[in-house]
């Protein structure tokens, strides 16, 4: 039998269900090559270029951001990103996606969360990546009891880190797939899973003060989840750094920040208020505004086209 998950908790300033990643901005040592591996090993389209910064997404939506930067270094034991996941359509579509990395010898390692299939890879630069489905039909993963489970359809449990049946996986592709293809409009950034310093702080953050679901602390694990209308999550973060992890420096290779789309300018101006009401520091920028949580981790909220 499947055990109930922890109920959802939210707060008075819940924010909105419909609320959803757009993308991350990620500080690169080397643009070309970078814009290189996102086309032609991820598939993502160039969506436009400057001399030092550019943007990759599908359907003219960025869903990587690279900026290259002067003397950049990769620092351990440092708040930051953990991984970024593309979010595929279907089983299909991450086949053909894993398929295309296999064709290219690039390293990655398919895994079975059960409620999703998935694979990770680094780009060149070493930021780690996430591809994966939807898989809620197999089973599902949560917390209970403070604990991190997953549990089969039937009622087994696993321990949610399986290695994928790419055997089974690439049954969902054809003969005359084209591994070259861009990815379907349909795909769309899934969720960012983050380095911070502090479990309490972070979930003091994204649930009390922005107002996103809390969907569970694992306290063993060291890791906690939030999401916008009861998903998964859309926001992981963990210690795996060290308690009381610092910022990185300003000369850090990896993320500039990650951004969020509110679905209407009405929750925009929303947010705006409470945040000034609750005396918070924030940015208002051109396309949104930006802060930071306590670990210095940059999250952007878009201002939606009226």
């Amino acid at each position: 039998m499947i055990p109930v998950l922890e109920p959802v908790a939210i707060v008075p300033h819940r924010i909105h269900p419909q609320t959803r990643p757009a993308y991350v901005h990620l500080k690169v040592a080397n643009l070309s090559r970078e814009i290189d591996f996102y086309e032609r090993l991820i598939g993502l389209r160039l969506n436009w270029k400057n001399q030092q910064s550019a943007g990759l997404g599908i359907g003219g939506r960025d869903i990587v951001r690279l900026s290259q930067i002067t003397n950049g270094k990769r620092y351990r034991g440092v708040s930051g990103l953990y991984h970024f996941a593309i979010l595929f359509p279907n089983r299909r579509e991450l086949a053909r996606a894993i398929a295309r990395l296999f064709a290219y010898k690039w390293i990655n390692y398919p895994t079975d969360h059960i409620m999703t299939k998935t694979t990770y890879l680094d780009d060149p630069e070493g930021n780690h990546i996430e591809l994966y489905c939807e898989s809620p039909e197999d089973g599902l993963f949560g917390m209970v009891n403070g604990e991190f489970i997953a549990i089969r359809q039937d009622g087994t449990p696993s321990d949610g880190r399986e290695p994928l049946d790419l055997e089974a996986l690439f049954a969902h592709l054809s003969p005359d797939d084209r591994l070259d293809e861009p990815l379907p409009e349909e795909t769309r950034l899934g969720h960012f899973h983050l380095y911070v310093g502090s479990l309490k702080d972070s979930l003091a953050f994204y649930h009390d003060l922005l107002g996103f679901d809390n969907m569970g602390i694992a306290r063993s694990f060291r890791m906690g989840m939030v999401s916008a209308g009861g998903y998964h999550h859309h926001i992981g973060f963990n210690t795996w750094q060290g308690e009381g992890a610092p910022p990185a420096p300003p000369d850090a290779l990896g993320m500039l920040h990650f951004a969020f789309e509110l679905p209407e300018p009405a929750e925009f101006e929303r947010l705006h208020q409470h945040l000034t009401t609750q005396a918070v520091s924030f940015d208002l920028r051109a396309d949104g505004l930006a802060l930071r949580d306590p670990s210095g981790n940059q999250i952007v909220f878009l201002k939606p086209m009226r």
